[in-house]
């Protein structure tokens, strides 16, 4: 779908994966932003799967590509990979809706996957980040199942854990609201946006740069304040309200986006196909990772319970993103 000639005119070189890594010029840049030592960074792995062999409730796990991820995003903090890591396999335990049955040729995934498009778009910001979009299809279907939706986000970050090989500056989110309606809207409980919040911010090494709201109206202001009093004012602070394509562009190079941005990226439909090709590919591995999560009976001192992690008073807890 994107001709290797093409990309590497645009500095970045291809690996076998669809997300294209970054140059090496570029890289240093990252490597700068995130605290990364290249004589150093394979020790700080070593000494991560030390300590996770020695957690009794934690299950084995040696997927170096992963944990260097989770160093990056924690900026080689080696006690926040550490608390990341934990979230990471608890939340698979305590939120079982997001991390079961996560085989995107189940008739539930399918049709979601025929409703929204969420993908990650194969280049790279010039500043080193990776530009995600989320969109709905048509206004007029019925809400999608919004629990086996955000399973399919969780999936596509599982996927990205792995292959984001030389690591990138951050994420930058474009919600496209052209088909928000009050009902969609009103699928999205409180219950279910705190675990999956909590799930994302907690558990994965995610460092959010910016969101960009295109096709704005009314309702997108609703949907907006309804969230913004449980996250950190620095976040508050990175979400752009857009009310033409033209001012998007002052943050995201028009080249990377889809041509239905004005880019030229090609047809998001064809990211977005090539990126359930890859969920439907990785659908062993998506089964053997159901039991790589933790054991709370064999966590010393107290379990986590779903108090601890989410609260039972129906309220948020304010969330830190990085």
């Amino acid at each position: 779908m994107f001709r290797e000639s093409c990309i590497r005119a645009r500095g970045f070189r291809v690996s076998k994966m669809l997300l294209i890594q970054p140059s090496e010029e570029m890289s240093k840049q990252i490597r700068e932003e995130l605290n990364e030592n290249v004589t150093t960074r394979d020790k700080d792995v070593e000494i991560i799967k030390e300590w996770l062999s020695k957690q009794p409730h934690l299950p084995k796990f040696d997927d170096d590509q992963r944990i260097m991820t989770f160093l990056r995003g924690c900026k080689f903090s080696l006690e926040k990979c550490k608390r990341k890591l934990d979230m990471y396999f608890t939340m698979r335990t305590a939120i079982p809706e997001f991390f079961a049955d996560r085989d995107i040729t189940r008739p539930e995934l399918r049709e979601i996957s025929k409703l929204i498009q969420i993908p990650p778009l194969p280049g790279l910001t010039k500043n080193g980040r990776r530009v995600i979009i989320m969109r709905g299809i048509d206004k007029e279907i019925p809400t999608p199942n919004i629990t086996e939706a955000m399973k399919m986000v969780m999936m596509i970050g599982d996927i990205r854990l792995k292959e984001e090989l030389v690591g990138v500056a951050g994420d930058v989110y474009i919600l496209d609201a052209s088909v928000a309606t009050p009902a969609h809207f009103a699928k999205f409980t409180p219950t279910v946006v705190k675990k999956f919040l909590v799930c994302v911010q907690e558990a994965y090494p995610v460092k959010l740069k910016e969101v960009h709201v295109v096709n704005v109206s009314p309702l997108v202001d609703t949907i907006v304040n309804f969230v913004k009093p449980f996250i950190k004012e620095k976040i508050r602070n990175r979400i752009f309200m857009h009310s033409n394509l033209e001012t998007l562009y002052d943050y995201i190079p028009q080249e990377i986006l889809p041509k239905e941005y004005g880019g030229d990226a090609g047809p998001i439909q064809d990211i977005h196909d090539t990126w359930m090709k890859k969920l439907e590919e990785y659908g062993p591995w998506f089964k053997e990772q159901e039991s790589v999560k933790s054991n709370e009976a064999l966590r010393p001192g107290k379990p986590k319970t779903q108090d601890d992690l989410f609260g039972l008073d129906g309220s948020f807890r304010q969330l830190s993103i990085d």
